[in-house]
C-alpha cells in the first residue's frame, strides 16, 4: 500500500494521513459524512444477508413474532428491528404475520427513511424504550465499530492504529477497561495474534435488551464462542460483493465476526441461548428438503414453486454459509 490516498486531485483528503485507532477509524467510514451506511444503495447494493437472500427469513422471524405474542398472552406486540438497512425485514416480517395480530414496528437505523417504506414502519434511530415484543437484530452488532489488539514481539499487548488507506500500525499499551474485556474473554498468547476488542458491542447489546419492557432479544451474526476464537482476528472489508482488505476510505463494509458470549453475559439477569442459524431456521418451519416427486405430477406449479422454497432455504441453511450464523436470544 501507498502512505497516503488521494482525492483524484493528487492530494491526499482530509485527514488521510492521520493515524487513529480502528474503532474511531471505522466510525468514521461507516457512520461519518458520506459513510458506507449512509450512501443510497444501502448494504444490499454491496453484500447479500439472510434478509435479501430469500422471504423465508422474515417469515420466519414473522413466525417468531407469533411466538412472543403469544409468550406474551396479547395479540398486540412490538417488531424492533435493530440494523434495519433500509426496512427490508420490517416490511417483510408486515407482509408475513398472520391477520388478527397488531404489529407495531420500529426499524432501528442511523441512514436516512428510504422512500416507498411501508407506511406503518416506524423510523428512528434508537430502540424505543419500554417496548413489548420482538427485538430482532440481524448483522447489525458486526458492525458496530471496535478497537483492535496486538501482541508485539515482547507480548505487550497494543491497540492497532491505521490510516484512511488502510496502512496499520502498533500503538500504545491496551490498558484499563479494554485490558480487562480481552483478559476475561480474547486473551492473546503470543507475539503477532490480534483480536477485537468488544467491549462497544457488550455495552450496545446489552442497551437494546434492555430497552424491552418484555419479550424477546434476538442478535444473529457471523460469531465465535471464547474456547475458539481465531487467533489473527476477524476485521475484513466487503465492496461491490468482494471481500477486499479493511480499508476505512468509505467506500466499502468494514466488519469483523462477533463474541456473542461476551455480549450474552452483558446482558446478566437475562437467560441466553446460542444456537446456529441452521438450528433456529429448522426449528422455525425452514427446511431445504426437496418436495415429494409426487407433488410434480399432482400440482406441477406448486411443485416448482415449492423447489425454489427448498433452494432459498437450503441458501440460509448451509454449512460453511449462511447457516453458520450465531443466534443469541435472550428472554425478558
Amino acid at each position: 500500500m501507498t502512505d497516503d490516498v488521494t482525492d483524484g486531485t493528487g492530494r491526499p483528503p482530509e485527514g488521510a494521513a492521520r493515524w487513529r485507532g480502528w474503532r474511531e477509524a471505522t466510525e468514521r467510514a461507516l457512520y461519518g459524512p458520506g459513510g458506507f451506511y449512509l450512501r443510497p444503495e444501502g448494504p444490499a447494493g454491496h453484500f447479500r444477508t439472510s434478509v435479501h437472500a430469500s422471504p423465508l427469513f422474515a417469515a420466519a422471524v414473522a413466525r417468531l413474532l407469533v411466538e412472543t405474542a403469544e409468550e406474551l398472552d396479547t395479540d398486540e406486540v412490538a417488531l424492533v428491528d435493530v440494523g434495519a438497512g433500509r426496512g427490508e425485514l420490517s416490511a417483510g416480517v408486515l407482509a408475513a404475520v398472520p391477520a388478527g395480530l397488531r404489529v407495531r414496528a420500529y426499524a432501528v437505523e442511523r441512514a436516512a427513511r428510504p422512500d416507498g417504506l411501508d407506511a406503518r414502519v416506524e423510523w428512528t434511530g434508537r430502540p424505543p424504550e419500554g417496548a413489548r415484543g420482538l427485538l430482532f437484530a440481524n448483522e447489525w452488532l458486526d458492525n458496530v465499530p471496535v478497537d483492535v489488539a496486538e501482541a508485539d514481539e515482547d507480548g505487550t499487548v497494543r491497540y492497532v492504529e491505521v490510516r484512511a488507506d488502510g496502512t496499520e500500525r502498533l500503538g500504545a499499551p491496551v490498558t484499563g477497561p479494554d485490558a480487562e474485556w480481552l483478559a476475561r474473554w480474547w486473551p492473546l498468547s503470543g507475539p503477532g495474534e490480534r483480536a477485537e476488542i468488544g467491549r462497544p458491542r457488550d455495552e450496545a447489546w446489552a442497551a437494546a435488551a434492555g430497552s424491552l419492557a418484555a419479550g424477546r432479544a434476538v442478535a444473529v451474526d457471523y460469531g465465535h464462542l471464547r474456547g475458539s476464537r481465531p487467533p489473527f482476528g476477524t476485521l475484513t472489508g466487503f465492496r461491490a460483493g468482494r471481500e477486499v482488505a479493511p480499508v476505512p476510505d468509505g467506500a466499502g463494509d468494514l466488519t469483523s465476526h462477533v463474541a456473542l458470549d461476551a455480549c450474552a453475559a452483558a446482558v446478566p439477569a437475562r437467560a441466553a441461548e446460542l444456537t446456529t442459524q441452521r438450528e433456529a431456521l429448522r426449528r422455525l418451519g425452514v427446511s431445504g428438503a426437496r418436495p415429494p416427486l409426487a407433488l410434480a405430477s399432482s400440482d406441477p406449479a406448486a411443485y416448482v414453486r415449492a423447489l425454489a422454497a427448498a433452494g432459498e432455504a437450503a441458501e440460509l441453511t448451509a454449512r460453511g454459509g449462511l447457516g453458520d450464523f450465531l443466534w443469541l436470544s435472550q428472554r425478558v
